[in-house]
């Protein structure tokens, strides 16, 4: 399994569209930008077939220092939650298969 960073995935859309990487690479951030800025506005995100983006509250619990074991309190905070479209379960039950093509 292989790491795709950014740059690689620009490129790749870039190559798809025939578009100009920079115009790619531009959409790409402004994309990224605005799902960091609505999440943090507490927003949900849904990308039908894709997925969901949802921000979650975790509670404050007692964790403890593994190399002392003290006891740490550990405050509240938010994460965020991904759930998996359809589209994208079908892709990972058949990673051979392109998303939107019927599985063989």
């Amino acid at each position: 399994m292989a790491t795709i960073t950014k740059k690689e995935l620009v490129d790749s859309i870039a190559n798809a569209t025939g578009e100009n990487r920079v115009a790619v690479k531009t959409v790409v951030q402004a994309f990224l930008d605005s799902v960091i800025v609505e999440l943090g506005k507490g927003n949900r995100l849904e990308f039908r077939d894709f997925g969901v983006f949802e921000v979650r509250s975790r509670k404050a619990r007692k964790a403890h220092n593994p190399k002392t074991s003290a006891p740490v309190s550990v405050p509240p905070r938010k994460t965020v939650k991904f759930k998996v479209g359809r589209l994208m379960k079908e892709a990972m039950g058949n990673p051979d298969t392109a998303p939107g093509e019927p599985n063989a």
